[in-house]
């Protein structure tokens, strides 16, 4: 599912080629550049979401009913990361709706890092059930660093209100933020790493 949503964000770009292949020049592809940042945010955000759903599903050896029910809501999520994307390049310079687009976007990435944070939390709740292949000592600890972006995805939400451009550099920040490892290291016998 990441792949299909990572996919389809290129999408977003190809009116953008159509469209000035009667008369390609710098000015033209610059003026489309809502288009591009929303594309190198959305794709950060969908890769480095994989390399932690993939982190998080490697420390069980086996799933259960919930894990797979939390994992679908999670996905949903994912996969609809192109809408709000597309909004964002279509009308982030438009004033109101430059707002609306990028509030939709942030209210989509809240719902993706409470799928997260719910995902994670059990996973953490029943390692004994799933097989854990580390142990997470200090559960609450590593569920703190692990959904601590999630107020920044609040903040850059509320602050697309009156700055999108603004608040859509926070969300790529946030993607750049999840991209260093926030749940407990491998070696669950070292104290200073393990949780």
């Amino acid at each position: 599912m990441f792949a299909v949503a990572i996919t389809i964000l290129v999408f977003n770009l190809l009116p953008i080629a159509s469209s000035s292949a009667h008369s390609l020049s710098a000015t033209t592809l610059l003026h489309d550049w809502p288009a591009y940042l929303a594309y190198v945010v959305s794709f950060l955000t969908i890769g480095i979401m994989w390399l932690n759903h993939h982190t998080m599903l490697s420390a069980v050896s086996r799933v259960d009913r919930p894990v797979l029910v939390l994992n679908l809501l999670l996905l949903m999520g994912v996969v609809a990361i192109p809408f709000p994307t597309a909004l964002v390049a279509d009308h982030l310079n438009d004033g109101d709706a430059g707002k609306v687009a990028t509030v939709t976007y942030g209210l989509v990435m809240i719902a993706i890092a409470i799928g997260y944070a719910l995902l994670w939390m059990y996973l953490a709740a029943h390692q004994q059930e799933l097989g854990a292949r580390r142990r997470v000592r200090r559960p609450r600890l590593s569920t703190v660093r692990f959904t601590a972006g999630n107020a920044g995805y609040v903040s850059g939400t509320l602050i697309a209100l009156v700055a999108p451009v603004a608040a859509l550099i926070i969300f790529g920040l946030l993607a750049v933020y999840y991209l260093f490892e926030h749940l407990p290291a491998a070696d669950a016998d070292d104290d200073g790493g393990a949780e």
